[in-house]
């Protein structure tokens, strides 16, 4: 089990790679060339304003300067303003984190319900007709580019068919019928290069445990193979399991920007692909360390499950 220590050494270490992140984020940005002010005011404005926005946002005092004040509004929750809107950074982020968070959970989870049984079933009976065919699906759906899929999608069931709308998003609170049908297309798309990873690493992790010794003693004492298979060979291949779904959630977290941009979807990546079109600084600093610290947790809360799914594992 994991002890107290071991809980707060993670933690700290945790919050010590959000403040890296912080560093490299805001160095990342300060890299990117272009004046900020200029942007904001456009090539026509004069001097003297741009100046004067650039006393305005604090772009005039010294780069360390700048960093420290981003911390301490960061720890106020307090990520600055649009240069473009002049909304709250953080107002923004916030109305748009639900709705990455439905489509990598929901991708996630079609992912999982595919990728699991057929990867199962593929390490119980290897080089069978269904493992051959579940192997070959699954490198055409590695294969896939995601923004093509997507649009194939689009093309068969929303135009062709007219049965799921092909863009937009709409609140689970205002209509969730509508916000079901809008999650479908872009949920199963990123469901399916989801599967097909987990599939042929789900494969390995079975085939592993379905040879050692404990394995084989469970079925010499006459059990069943539902029971061999779901409660000692699944059992202790879920740590390898838990690694590729944590793994996928990462990837999930960070790869969703081109579905969101093909299926119109108000998430994170849709509005850090905006900033970066129009070189908003503040807010792609505010999405860039969202997405960094999230995937920081989710390393986090991986590596911490691995003792609860498993309870031969002791943290020291």
């Amino acid at each position: 089990m994991v002890n107290t220590r071991y809980l707060l050494q993670r933690l700290f270490t945790t919050i010590i790679v959000v403040f890296g992140i912080t560093f490299v984020v805001f160095m990342i940005i300060q890299l990117v060339p272009g004046d900020p002010a200029r942007v904001t005011l456009g090539v026509a404005a004069s001097e003297e304003n741009v100046a004067a926005l650039r006393e305005r946002l604090g772009l005039n005092r010294p780069v360390w300067e700048q960093y420290f004040s981003w911390i301490n509004g960061l720890l106020q929750g307090d990520m600055g303003n649009s240069l473009i809107t002049g909304q709250s950074v953080s107002e923004q982020i916030l109305q748009r984190l639900p709705a990455t968070l439905t489509l990598a959970g929901a991708g996630l989870i079609i992912g999982l319900l595919v990728g699991l049984p057929v990867g199962i079933l593929s390490a119980i009976k290897p080089h069978s007709p269904l493992d051959i065919t579940a192997s070959l699906l699954s490198q055409i759906g590695v294969s896939i580019p995601d923004f093509w899929l997507g649009i194939l999608l689009v093309l068969l069931f929303s135009l062709t068919l007219g049965w799921l709308p092909s863009q937009g998003y709409t609140p689970f609170r205002e209509d969730p019928v509508d916000w079901f049908m809008h999650l479908i297309l872009p949920a199963v798309t990123v469901g399916v290069i989801s599967g097909s990873i987990q599939t042929r690493f789900n494969r390995s992790a079975m085939l592993e445990v379905l040879h050692e010794d404990y394995v084989r003693t469970a079925r010499a004492k006459g059990l069943t193979e539902m029971i061999v298979i779901v409660k000692h060979a699944l059992r202790n291949a879920l740590i390898p399991i838990i690694t590729i779904l944590g793994l996928q959630l990462t990837a999930l977290l960070s790869a969703v920007v081109v579905v969101e941009v093909v299926f119109s979807w108000p998430g994170l990546g849709r509005l850090t692909l905006n900033a970066v079109l129009d070189r908003d600084y503040p807010l792609l600093q505010g999405t860039v360390f969202t997405i960094a610290t999230l995937l920081a947790f989710v390393n986090l809360g991986t590596d911490l499950l691995y003792a609860f799914i498993d309870p031969r594992i002791e943290y020291a």
